[in-house]
């Protein structure tokens, strides 16, 4: 069988299964599969730490490397300010993750850090 004979055969196929689900009142599964992502992201608790010891550039990667090891951790950026100061802003699940552990992860790469008293958002 020829690319276009298959083509012509699945192409109806196609269109009469997306024809189903939408009269079945239902989404398609890649729809549904979606959904828990929205779960999980309510689930997240963003902070900013300040950090100290930072003295070039480089030490945000040092940074962002030892909170990203920490579980629940989803997403961190870290930045450099200058004199020996930084700041680093961390996503994570409060299920799987506390403030504690993740000023330890930053204290144990050498880089001793607090949450930032304003609740800031960096920078």
């Amino acid at each position: 069988m020829t690319y276009g004979k298959r083509a012509a055969i699945l192409w109806p196929a196609l269109a009469l299964a997306a024809g189903l689900w939408l009269a079945a009142g239902t989404t398609p599964p890649v729809a549904q599969a979606a959904t828990p992502g929205a779960t999980q992201e309510q689930a997240q608790r963003t902070v900013v730490l300040d950090v100290d010891g930072m003295t070039c550039a480089m030490c945000p990667i040092t940074v962002r490397k030892a909170l990203e090891r920490v579980p629940g951790v989803t997403e961190v950026e870290a930045k450099y300010e200058g004199d020996g100061r930084g700041w680093a802003r961390v996503t994570f699940d409060p299920k799987r993750a506390t403030v504690e552990d993740l000023t330890a992860a930053t204290a144990k790469a050498g880089y001793p850090s607090r949450p930032r008293a304003d609740g800031g958002e960096g920078g």
